[in-house]
């Protein structure tokens, strides 16, 4: 990263970027109130730090180890304070800014009918975010893909019905952007872009959702380290869009592990990305586990962990749902769960502070 001197002019600036350019990278500039720093994107090994450094206007010309630096704290440094977060704007509801919040819904949008009865419960629930999937990728051909994988019709249809929810409960709404062709319109419909762990990794995806302007929620891959997760949530930053939600949703079990759960979900992920980057952490306890029996402790241990929030799958009759019925909780449970993670969240906070006091 390159830093620039506080009192540099804009044209030190475009000096620096046009050199970082003409070596055939990308120059990205970010401006603190006191500091700006400039972050070429590229093959790095064409630069010459010891020509950037000598540049006016410039104070720093450093290596950022991380593959990720444009989300690392490292970076990050000259613009906050050490160990802040980044908050994340769904609409009205801010994610990274204290009390945790929820993502709930059915698994998949059914019918206009189901999505509109969900987004009343769990709005009635405390939830401040109504998901639902018109796009539903699936390891059988032979399963439900979801209402959008009729067509393009059909999709939007579905769409509309979940954006209609969402106004009509005054709720946000999320769904998976399943593949390239579908991106701008989703992004028409929904005020977060979600990434699913199977596109974790498709480079492509991610930089075309980066560039539709709206926050995303990337989720790890079941077989991702942590190290993955952040340098391909790298991708969409360096498309100038940092309104990013990390999610984990639980990684493959070891040996006979996937009796008991569907994946394990790996708690120890969310400090240790709140050390390594700011952008908020959220923990899907749901696809982590895939037992409706399990989603009231893991939801109080992800809270406990520092998440910034849930993303929980919710049907008034799971054993009617035509995807997921055995990780989905009720309207009532969804309640019971939010109320104990607030009360825990709150409980957490003030032995936080008796503890520095």
């Amino acid at each position: 990263m390159i830093i620039m001197k506080t009192d540099a002019t804009p044209d030190d600036v475009r000096r620096v970027s046009a050199e970082v350019e003409a070596c055939g990278l990308r120059a990205v500039i970010i401006r603190g109130d006191y500091q700006t720093v400039i972050g070429p994107v590229g093959d790095e090994r064409r630069l010459d730090f010891d020509k950037l450094a000598a540049l006016p206007g410039v104070k720093e010309a450093a290596r950022v180890e991380a593959p990720y630096k444009l989300i690392s704290r490292e970076y990050a440094r000259f613009f906050g304070e050490p160990g802040a977060h980044k908050t994340v704007a769904i609409g009205d509801v801010h994610v990274g800014n204290g009390e945790p919040v929820i993502i709930a819904g059915p698994c998949a949008v059914e019918s206009r009918q189901q999505i509109m009865r969900m987004a009343e419960a769990v709005k009635a629930a405390g939830a401040q975010v109504l998901r639902g999937g018109v796009f539903k990728p699936r390891s059988s051909v032979h399963s439900f893909q979801g209402i959008g994988a009729a067509g393009v019709h059909d999709a939007e249809e579905a769409l509309t019905w979940l954006k209609d929810a969402g106004k009509a409960f005054d709720l946000p709404v999320v769904t998976e952007v399943r593949g390239e062709s579908m991106v701008e319109l989703v992004a028409k419909h929904v005020d977060l872009m979600h990434i699913g762990a199977r596109n974790m990794y498709d480079q492509d995806l991610l930089v075309q959702v980066a560039q539709q302007g709206k926050p995303v929620l990337l989720k790890r891959h079941f077989g991702a380290s942590i190290e993955e997760l952040l340098s391909f949530s790298e991708y969409i930053a360096a498309e100038g869009n940092k309104d990013i939600i990390l999610c984990e949703r639980g990684i493959v079990p070891v040996g006979k592990g996937k009796s008991y759960t569907r994946y394990t979900l790996d708690l120890a992920a969310v400090p240790v990305i709140h050390k390594e980057t700011y952008l908020p952490v959220i923990v899907d306890p749901s696809h982590g586990t895939g037992r409706r029996d399990l989603i009231f402790d893991m939801s109080c241990a992800a809270i406990a962990a520092g998440a910034d929030g849930l993303m929980i799958e919710s049907h008034y009759n799971p054993a009617e749902a035509l995807v997921d019925g055995a990780q989905m909780v009720t309207p009532d449970e969804l309640k019971d769960i939010i109320e104990a993670c607030r009360t825990l969240y709150r409980t957490k906070k003030s032995l936080a502070r008796s503890a520095a006091a």
